[in-house]
């Protein structure tokens, strides 16, 4: 996960170092039902979010689930576990590293 540099992230809407949250993590990419079933741009697509958030993402759901189920900012937002998340991220003070 390369950082982006300093913006607001897409989900907790705090500004802070942002990197890049693959829609459809990379690992699933090769594949059979993800290059059957989506564009070679929607296996690229990407959201830009702070560290707080893209963590979170990654200890509540595995990449497959994030994957099938989840790969779309508006999912991520409207599942309720992330948004609980995002919620308290929101509240936190940003720490520049």
């Amino acid at each position: 996960m390369a950082k982006t540099g300093a913006g607001q992230c897409e989900l907790c809407e705090r500004r802070a170092a942002l990197t890049a949250h693959h829609l459809i993590p990379r690992k699933l990419h090769r594949r059979k039902h993800f290059r059957k079933n989506y564009a070679k741009s929607e296996l690229q697509a990407t959201v830009l979010i702070c560290r707080q958030c893209h963590s979170g993402l990654h200890k509540f759901y595995d990449e497959m689930h994030l994957g099938k189920h989840l790969n779309c900012i508006d999912k991520l937002r409207a599942d309720p576990l992330i948004k609980k998340h995002i919620n308290w991220v929101a509240r936190q003070r940003v720490g520049w590293q």
